[in-house]
C-alpha cells in the first residue's frame, strides 16, 4: 500500500483506527445551527435533544408552547437549545421562525422538517377533509419552510465560494407506498412529501443545498404511541409483521437524520432513506397506524 496515507504494514488495527478517525469527524454536527420542527414530542424532540447534546445549536419549533416549556424548560435566551412556538401553517409564523433563529445563532445550516400529523380518512365520505388537512400540515408546511430556509442559506453563502452550504431533511413515512383506505390522506401527503424532496433537491443542487428524506415505519412516534395505547392489539400486529421483530424507539431514527445533516452524506441529495426494521419489504400490517 505504498503511497497510501493509510498504509498498515506493522500495526494494522491501530493504523486503521487512525484512518477512520478523520472520516468519523465528518459525522459531526457540532457548531451547526439546526431548526427542528415538531420538536415538542416524539421523534422531533429526540432529534432536537440529541443534536444539542452533540454540540449543534438547535431551534425547536412547535405549536404546543406548553409542551415545549415542559420538555425544554423556560430558558429561551441562553444555551445552544432554544424554542419557538407558533403555527407553521401560517406564512408569517414561518418568517418569524427563521428570523428568531438568525437572532439567536446568526445562521441556519440544517432544517429538519419533523412536524407531521396522522389522522384517519373516511375514504367514501364526501365531507371528509383529512386529505386537505394532511397536505397542508405534512406537505405545505415543510415546503414553505424549506423555501424560506433555503433563501437564507443562499444569502449567508455569499462568502463561502465552495462546499455544502446547507442540508434539508424531511421526515416522511413508508405509508407513502402502502395502500390502506384508513390512511389515505396520510399516505397521499407522505407520497407528495417524497416527491417534493426530489424536486427541491434538483432545484437547490446548483445552490449547494442538499435535500433528502427519511421514511420511517415501526418507530414509536408520538402518534403511534397514542394509537397503540388505545388499540393494544395493533402493537402486536406491527411487531409480528416487522422482520426485526420490534418497534424502534424514536432515538433510533436520530442517527439516520444526523448522517443526512452532516458532511458524511455530502454527495447525497434527492434520496428517501427507509428506516423501518424491514417492514416495507413485506408490509402485511393491518393496523392503520404510523
Amino acid at each position: 500500500m505504498r503511497g497510501s496515507s493509510c498504509s498498515m504494514p506493522r500495526a494494522p488495527y491501530a493504523n486503521a483506527a487512525n484512518c477512520f478517525k478523520g472520516r468519523a469527524m465528518s459525522f459531526s454536527i457540532s457548531g451547526k445551527t439546526v431548526i427542528v420542527t415538531g420538536a415538542a414530542n416524539g421523534i422531533g424532540l429526540a432529534i432536537a435533544r440529541d443534536f444539542a447534546d452533540k454540540g449543534a445549536n438547535v431551534m425547536c419549533a412547535d405549536m404546543d408552547e406548553k409542551r415545549l416549556k415542559e420538555e425544554l424548560g423556560e430558558a429561551r435566551d441562553e444555551g445552544n437549545i432554544r424554542f419557538f412556538a407558533g403555527d407553521l401553517r401560517q406564512r408569517l409564523t414561518i418568517a418569524n421562525l427563521v428570523s428568531a433563529t438568525i437572532d439567536a445563532f446568526d445562521q441556519v445550516d440544517v432544517l429538519v422538517n419533523a412536524s407531521r400529523q396522522v389522522i384517519p380518512t373516511e375514504a367514501l365520505d364526501v365531507d371528509d377533509t383529512s386529505v386537505e388537512m394532511l397536505l397542508e400540515q405534512n406537505l405545505m408546511t415543510a415546503l414553505r419552510l424549506s423555501q424560506q430556509v433555503a433563501k437564507r442559506m443562499m444569502k449567508q453563502a455569499k462568502d463561502q465560494p465552495e462546499g455544502q452550504i446547507g442540508s434539508i431533511i424531511n421526515l416522511s413515512s413508508t405509508a407513502a407506498h402502502q395502500t390502506a383506505p384508513e390512511l389515505m390522506g396520510y399516505s397521499i401527503a407522505s407520497a407528495a412529501l417524497d416527491q417534493m424532496t426530489r424536486s427541491m433537491a434538483l432545484a437547490l443542487a446548483p445552490h449547494r443545498i442538499r435535500v433528502n428524506a427519511v421514511a420511517f415505519g415501526s418507530v414509536m412516534s408520538a402518534s403511534l404511541k397514542a394509537s397503540v395505547a388505545e388499540n393494544r392489539e395493533w402493537r402486536d400486529d406491527i411487531r409480528s409483521h416487522t422482520p426485526l421483530g420490534r418497534i424502534a424507539a424514536p432515538n433510533e431514527l436520530v442517527e439516520a437524520v444526523q448522517f443526512l445533516a452532516a458532511e458524511s452524506s455530502s454527495f447525497m441529495t434527492g434520496e428517501v432513506m427507509v428506516v423501518d426494521g424491514g417492514r416495507s419489504l413485506l408490509d402485511a400490517v393491518s393496523a392503520p397506524a404510523h
